[in-house]
């Protein structure tokens, strides 16, 4: 077969091999291929007697502004900030209800928040590990696979998406499973080997080179305020030279790998030293014999690591293991870039690999010394339930994911730790919640798989000991506006004794302590330690529009906003003001919001406000 160029051709011919009857198989994330997969949407839209039954996870959509102050900052800058990503036609119908009887998406991972009160997409929605998603997959019979990939010759790179790709590919050439194998270049995929990610060309019976390019997909870095510093601060601490590392997407891995840079180049020791809070004795000092990398999902953070030095420790001249990889267009240049000797050191895997021990057991243990695998939670119960992708009404907010495959890896390792970091509190409808709770709604990972848990006041080390130590560690590193309360409802359950008093050097856990602690040295944890496609404006306004977020929440907070815009002191910040299309001296009500919030950022300075 040729390669064909017509998006629609290739549609046809994908509808031809298979009699009309599709069960295709999508990667989760980047490894869409956009131009095909809407085309084959279209032709079961227009014809009926096509059916299209879809599986994947991870569908990545450029936003669509929530409100008037979301339009105002996104409209401009969307095509910078996320790329010219097409929607994806089946995303886009599935939303507005016009999806066809005929086509039918499922998911076993959600873009974060995306698809809260979407009834189509949470029925629809498969709860599956990472690695048993393959499991799933196939006893749905995929007879088609489909994948964005890069080229070079006659070779075929599945790139960004080598999780389960390349054992679909392995039960193919077994004979285990028959598919249709569809192909679509993106010039800008990185070309990437590792185990199983390079195919030839011949593999695929339908071959697309798009005419009309788009760009990949830009996963848009949030700022990393002061918590997630301070949680980065005190994992780096938990990294021992040496080890196996593992860290997720967001402003906390960010942090973590941000951290870990400036242990390496001993920048952190004064900000070690003047930790207010209680932490273990931490491992210091720069990464000599270096970390090894093992991880699902190749983030910018762990890059950053590899390019810095940090990463290097190797295994069969490997220093990083990953399964698949959505991130920046930085991102993407820099793997491209990269000279070819350095760029084999990173290999792209399944997450059979990455995710799991089986296989090669011993030599995998060998390979994960000192692993360290981190992942964020939404809430950690006292007892060290983790709550990180269910809400309490049952709605998805995103997926478990590896995270419980890391979780069981750690505890399978004789030296593994599993690190669940957790802000200590959010804001809920204009007030301050505590993230440590009694008990969750849902649970991500059980309390018998309690191992680590960091907040921005410090590590509660929670392996291996008692129900009353747990609950103790735990009520120790939350904030301190909750604390008492905790302890009353521990206590109600018989869970502390009744004479437990929290120590002193727990009791000052608060936003005003964290910020004396960390404002001296804002020049080393700047708010996007990895780079930003943010401009100079849009970087001030930013904790401006958190802040309006938070306080918008109630009508005592749009009072305080507008105390702020009349009485307070100041210049405004005209630029940004204008940026969202207001005069700098408007007196329209969201004018004033945007301006009240823009003094008291002003006023505060770098990273949240004391009372966030």
């Amino acid at each position: 077969m040729p390669w064909m160029t017509d998006p629609d051709a290739a549609a046809h011919e994908a509808v031809r091999l298979t009699g009309g009857e599709i069960r295709l198989a999508l990667p989760l994330g980047l490894g869409k291929p956009v131009r095909f997969v809407n085309a084959l949407v279209r032709l079961a839209r227009d014809d009926p007697s096509i059916r299209l039954d879809i599986f994947t996870a991870l569908t990545l959509e450029v936003p669509d502004p929530a409100d008037d102050m979301e339009r105002r900052f996104l409209g401009p800058a969307r095509d910078r900030l996320f790329g010219a990503y097409p929607d994806l036609l089946y995303a886009r119908m599935l939303r507005d209800g016009t999806l066809p009887a005929n086509v039918t998406v499922s998911e076993f991972f959600f873009m974060a928040g995306n698809w809260l009160r979407h009834e189509g997409a949470q029925q629809s929605y498969v709860s599956a590990n990472y690695t048993d998603a393959l499991h799933v997959l196939v006893s749905r019979r995929p007879n088609v696979v489909a994948q964005l990939v890069a080229e070079e010759g006659e070779s075929i790179s599945l790139s960004s998406n080598t999780d389960i790709s390349t054992d679909l590919f392995r039960m193919r050439d077994a004979g285990a499973l028959d598919f249709v194998a569809v192909a679509e270049v993106h010039p800008q995929m990185p070309f990437l080997d590792g185990e199983g990610a390079i195919r030839p060309a011949g593999d695929f019976a339908v071959r697309l080179r798009p005419r009309d390019g788009y760009e990949l997909f830009s996963a848009v870095k949030r700022p990393v305020e002061r918590p997630a510093h301070a949680i980065g601060l005190h994992v780096a601490g938990l990294v021992a030279d040496g080890g196996t590392l593992q860290i997720g997407i967001g402003a906390i891995g960010d942090a973590v790998a941000h951290a870990l840079i400036l242990r390496h180049r001993g920048e952190d020791g004064a900000i070690r030293v003047t930790c207010p809070f209680p932490v273990p004795s931490a491992a210091t000092g720069p990464f000599d014999t270096g970390l090894h990398v093992v991880t699902e999902m190749l983030v910018g953070g762990l890059l950053a690591l590899f390019e810095a030095g940090v990463v290097k420790r190797e295994v069969d001249g490997i220093a990083v293991n990953a399964g698949f990889f959505v991130d920046t267009r930085d991102f993407y240049r820099r793997l491209r870039e990269m000279p070819r000797d350095r760029r084999d050191r990173i290999a792209m895997r399944p997450v059979s690999f990455t995710n799991t021990l089986y296989g090669d057991e011993a030599g995998r243990r060998a390979a994960r010394s000192g692993a360290r695998f981190v992942n964020g939670a939404m809430k950690v119960s006292l007892l060290g339930d983790v709550m990180s992708d269910t809400v309490a009404d049952g709605q998805v907010v995103s997926g478990v994911g590896g995270q419980f495959n890391f979780v069981e890896q750690a505890m399978a390792l004789r030296d593994g730790r599993s690190i669940i970091t957790v802000p200590a509190t959010r804001m809920s409808g204009g007030r301050v919640e505590s993230n440590i709770v009694w008990s969750v709604e849902t649970t991500t990972v059980p309390r018998h798989m309690r191992d680590i848990v960091v907040s921005e006041y410090g590590i509660a080390d929670l392996g291996g000991r008692s129900d009353a130590e747990v609950i103790a560690a735990l009520i120790g590193i939350a904030d301190s506006r909750f604390q008492e309360g905790l302890v009353a409802r521990a206590k109600s359950a018989g869970k502390l004794p009744q004479d437990y008093v929290l120590p002193e050097a727990a009791r000052q856990n608060t936003p005003v302590r964290l910020e004396a602690w960390l404002a001296p040295f804002a020049h080393r944890l700047p708010d996007f330690p990895l780079g930003t496609d943010f401009d100079d404006v849009e970087r001030r306004l930013l904790p401006a529009l958190a802040t309006l977020r938070r306080e918008s929440a109630s009508w005592a907070g749009r009072a305080r906003l507008l105390r702020d815009a009349v009485f307070r002191r100041g210049d405004v910040d005209a630029g940004a003001m204008r940026r969202m299309g207001f005069a700098p001296g408007t007196w329209r009500p969201a004018g004033l919001a945007l301006k009240g919030a823009l003094r008291r950022e002003a006023r505060s300075g770098p990273g949240p406000s004391a009372g966030s």
